[in-house]
């Protein structure tokens, strides 16, 4: 498992052996079973996590009871919550596998320490943070100014392989609107 994750930074980036080495003797590995969690609601999130197989997905429950889907996360992706991480403050989010999933973590600490003493993995790290807001940014564009049927669309187009991986009630969650409505611009579109 941890060879998908060398095979990640080798392609990322350029580190001598002992770099890796380094970077390895602080690798956890984790495993999770489909629907099993990674961060429950009310925990404090500690780790910064690399996924090398598998989905998770990243939600929070309303008080009545609805999930609301933030994110999902797949093979050589990051996942978390920062905001628990960085401030050290009880989850609003639940992370849960989608499917069977495997993890490479670092507690936040010797992930600081990885990168103050690893110049390229610090590169790496500040790269991934700048793709990843890029990508929120992209994210609340599309949700505050799509219609329902472009919010599909362009999710299919980013992401093709999510629609086989994910079922199509979270897909919805994720997108702001019902099943029934994914349902039906599923149709339409089908038939475009």
């Amino acid at each position: 498992m941890y060879e998908i994750f060398q095979k990640y930074l080798d392609d990322k980036t350029t580190l001598t052996q002992a770099e890796s080495d380094y970077i390895q003797s602080f690798a956890i590995i984790k495993k999770l079973r489909k629907k099993q969690y990674l961060l429950q609601e009310g925990d404090i999130w500690k780790y910064d996590a690399f996924i090398t197989k598998g989905c998770l997905r990243t939600y929070s429950v309303d008080e009545k009871g609805s999930e609301h889907v933030n994110s999902f996360s797949i093979e050589n992706w990051w996942t978390g919550d920062r905001e628990s991480l960085l401030y050290q403050q009880p989850s609003r989010f639940n992370i849960d596998a989608v499917e069977d999933s495997e993890l490479v973590l670092f507690t936040h600490d010797n992930f600081e320490l990885l990168c103050k003493e690893v110049p390229a993995f610090n590169a790496m790290v500040n790269a991934i943070l700048q793709k990843s807001f890029i990508a929120a940014q992209n994210r609340i564009q599309a949700s505050l100014s799509f219609t329902a049927e472009e919010k599909y669309l362009n999710f299919i187009n980013k992401y093709p392989g999510f629609a086989l991986r994910i079922p199509q009630t979270m897909i919805a969650s994720y997108l702001g609107m019902t099943p029934e409505t994914l349902s039906r611009i599923r149709k339409q579109t089908a038939k475009k």
